[in-house]
């Protein structure tokens, strides 16, 4: 498992991430404004289930590039880190939306928790995020590659759960209020690009080869 220092940093930089609202949590809000809490708490389940998806692709990607060369799994790493850093840059050049659409049709919580699992477990762009920012604190020196990758992972899953629900509780009060809030989609814009560029500068500037 990594060290203390670098749990402690992914941490930090997990919830920095996760409380900035992109699509799972602005769809999240869009159930919990139209059918309440129930349907919120729900549909973040569903995505919750779809990251396992993302996850258990990473760990057998991870750990087959290890085994198959040590030189591949560190390109892995810098590769991730040059994809933080774009992903940085496109989210505080990207104009803030104002606006949700949402579907004022009720729809039965299976069905919420089964479109929750859809959006997650089908987007590509949280499938890189998942490869790009996990091999930033696994060192293979410290144990299977494997281990801790579904270590960081889960806390991750388990951390986005806690953050999207949070966000669902709150979507019937406060949800409208801050999706018309141009300030509020400019401050997390700012807020998520600088952690994104922040913690691929520091992967590629801290990360070494391994041998």
């Amino acid at each position: 498992m990594p060290d203390a220092a670098t749990m402690s940093v992914f941490v930090l930089a997990t919830l920095a991430l996760l409380v900035v609202p992109g699509p799972a949590v602005l769809f999240i809000v869009a159930r919990g404004i139209d059918q309440g809490r129930s349907a919120a708490l729900t549909s973040a389940a569903g995505v919750g289930v779809g990251s396992l998806v993302h996850l258990t692709a990473a760990v057998l990607g991870l750990s087959v590039l290890l085994a198959s060369s040590a030189v591949a799994f560190s390109a892995v790493k810098y590769l991730g880190a040059a994809y933080l850093v774009y992903l940085g840059i496109r989210t505080l050049l990207t104009k803030p939306e104002r606006t949700v659409a949402i579907d004022r049709c009720p729809k039965p919580l299976r069905r919420l928790f089964a479109e929750g699992v859809i959006v997650q477990a089908l987007n590509p762009k949280i499938a890189l995020f998942f490869l790009a920012f996990l091999p930033q604190f696994v060192d293979p020196s410290r144990g299977p590659v494997a281990l801790q990758t579904l270590a960081l992972g889960a806390i991750l899953v388990g951390m986005g759960m806690c953050t999207d629900s949070a966000y669902g509780l709150v979507a019937g009060s406060l949800g409208g209020m801050l999706r018309e809030s141009r300030a509020f989609a400019s401050a997390q814009r700012w807020v998520a690009g600088s952690v994104f560029i922040g913690l691929g500068v520091s992967a590629a500037v801290t990360g070494t080869p391994q041998e």
